[in-house]
């Protein structure tokens, strides 16, 4: 397995104390982000999933090709201001700041089956925002599925009763 491999680690950024795990490499690594891609897509082929959401931004280019594999809807969830019609909005902390995310109020449907993709799991505040907006929806939460997991940062704490899957983690370093 390539992946974890492939991933930079980036000491003390963007504040000292935090070691940012850095998925660019990854993505520019044709072998290892086929490898992501293709366990992904594995993973959700044969679970009659309806949507993918994918938070922003690296969500996005795993969340978006995995859509496309499965034949199925993407949904983006953006940071605040980014979206130009009705939303749903959920507000959440992160490691190093404060944020709000949107999603629009149409984009999943109540009954549909929804897999929530992002990079990263580190303190679980984007995908904890995210979870409760997807509920608040009504439509079926499968699994959040994520490339990298901090598990020291105990991200998944922030969506109790969700199942989560990584690809791998960083323990402790």
């Amino acid at each position: 397995m390539k992946i974890k491999e492939s991933i930079r680690s980036i000491p003390g950024w963007p504040i000292e104390g935090v070691i940012f795990r850095d998925l660019t490499t990854l993505m520019q690594s044709p072998d290892a982000f086929r490898e992501s891609c293709d366990l992904l897509i594995q993973r959700y082929k044969d679970m009659n999933i309806d949507k993918i959401v994918g938070i922003d931004a690296r969500g996005f280019v795993f969340g978006a090709v995995l859509a496309y594999e499965l034949n199925i809807g993407f949904v983006p969830v953006r940071k605040k201001g980014k979206l130009p019609c009705e939303t749903i909005e959920e507000s959440y902390s992160l490691e190093y700041g404060e944020a709000t995310l949107e999603m629009h109020l149409d984009s999943v449907a109540p009954g549909e089956r929804v897999v929530i993709v992002d990079d990263l799991i580190a303190t679980g505040g984007t995908v904890g925002a995210t979870v409760k907006m997807v509920k608040k929806l009504g439509a079926d939460l499968v699994e959040c599925a994520f490339i990298v997991e901090l598990p020291d940062l105990k991200g998944r704490d922030q969506i109790p009763g969700c199942k989560v899957f990584s690809l791998c983690e960083f323990e402790g370093e």
